[in-house]
């Protein structure tokens, strides 16, 4: 499920976190999932999706979409 901007917003501003892109394999440390249960949950529309790199063929995730995912994940738990 996607974060919207504003929250997205609010999250980096309380956190002060730095927006950058995240590759495949520090998604899979982050999330603690491999390559195909992320592509799986992407599929489903259940996790971020990644987004092409400009000039490239390389993909990658934005870090504050994930973020927001894991802390959905963690505040489930409760």
């Amino acid at each position: 499920m996607a974060v919207p901007n504003r929250e997205l917003a609010a999250e980096r501003a309380a956190h002060r976190i730095q927006r950058r892109i995240m590759r495949l394999p520090e998604v899979k440390a982050a999330t603690g999932f491999g390559r195909t249960k992320i592509y799986e949950l992407m599929k489903e529309g259940r996790f971020p999706k990644a987004r092409r790199i400009a000039c490239s063929n390389a993909s990658g995730w934005d870090s504050l979409e994930v973020e927001a995912w894991i802390n959905e994940q963690l505040d489930g738990e409760a």
